[in-house]
C-alpha cells in the first residue's frame, strides 16, 4: 500500500507558507509505517518542536492502473475520506533549505492519520464542491472546499499514474487548504466532511 501526497494544491496554503506556485502537482510518498494505529493518540515526536496539522481529502484506489486517462480516472475509486498529514515543520524547513528530501518531516511514525469513516462517492453530490474542515479544541482552524484545488481528483490520478502504478488500497492525500498550525499536547482534533464527523484524535 502506498500513501501518495500532493503538495501545494491550494493557492491559499501556498501563500501562507510563502511557497512558489508549482507548474505541475508536487508529489511525495509516505511509508505505510507512518499510519497512526486506529484509536491511538498522536504522540509528539522528540525530534521536533513544531508539529503542524494539515487536513486533507483522501481518495482510496480500488483497482490497478497505469497511465490512466483523466476521463477514466473516476472508475479507479469509490471511497472518499479525510485525514491529517502531520508535518514536522521545523525539520522540513531545514531539509528544504538544504535541498534535501522531506521524508523525515512527513513520513515519521504516526505522521499519517486516516479517518475511520469512508464515504461512498455516489452519495456525494459534487466531488468538486465538497466542504471539509478541521476543528482544534472545538475551534475551526481549517475550512476548505475541493473547488479550491489547483488540480482536481481525476487530474491527480491521471498525473500520478504516469509515474507510479496505482494499486488496490493505495491512498492519495489531495492537498491541504490554508490554516495549518501547530499542535500542542492535550489538543483534540476533529475532522469533518460537510457535517459528518470522519475522525477524532487526541494529542499527547
Amino acid at each position: 500500500m502506498k500513501i501518495i501526497c500532493i503538495g501545494r494544491n491550494y493557492a491559499s496554503h501556498i501563500s501562507e507558507l510563502q511557497n512558489e506556485k508549482p507548474e505541475s502537482p508536487v508529489v511525495f510518498l509516505k511509508p505505510d509505517s507512518s499510519i497512526l494505529p486506529k484509536n491511538q493518540a498522536f504522540v509528539m515526536p522528540a525530534f521536533s518542536n513544531e508539529i503542524n496539522y494539515e487536513v486533507e481529502v483522501l481518495v482510496k484506489i480500488k483497482k490497478v492502473g497505469k497511465h490512466i486517462q483523466e476521463k477514466f480516472a473516476n472508475t479507479y475509486y469509490d471511497e472518499i475520506g479525510l485525514g491529517i498529514d502531520f508535518t514536522a515543520r521545523d525539520l522540513q524547513s531545514k531539509l528544504k533549505a538544504a535541498g534535501l528530501p522531506w521524508e523525515k518531516a512527513k513520513g515519521f511514525d504516526g505522521a499519517t492519520l486516516l479517518g475511520s469513516k469512508w464515504l461512498d462517492k455516489s452519495e456525494i453530490e459534487n466531488l468538486n464542491q465538497l466542504n471539509f474542515r478541521l476543528e482544534r479544541n472545538s475551534e475551526i482552524v481549517q475550512n476548505g472546499n475541493t473547488s479550491e484545488m489547483l488540480w482536481k481528483i481525476d487530474e491527480i490520478i491521471a498525473y500520478v499514474s504516469q509515474f507510479f502504478t496505482l494499486k488496490i488500497g493505495d491512498i492519495i492525500f489531495t492537498g491541504t487548504p490554508a490554516g495549518v498550525g501547530k499542535v500542542e499536547p492535550n489538543d483534540v482534533l476533529n475532522g469533518f466532511i460537510e457535517n459528518e464527523q470522519i475522525f477524532t484524535v487526541n494529542v499527547k
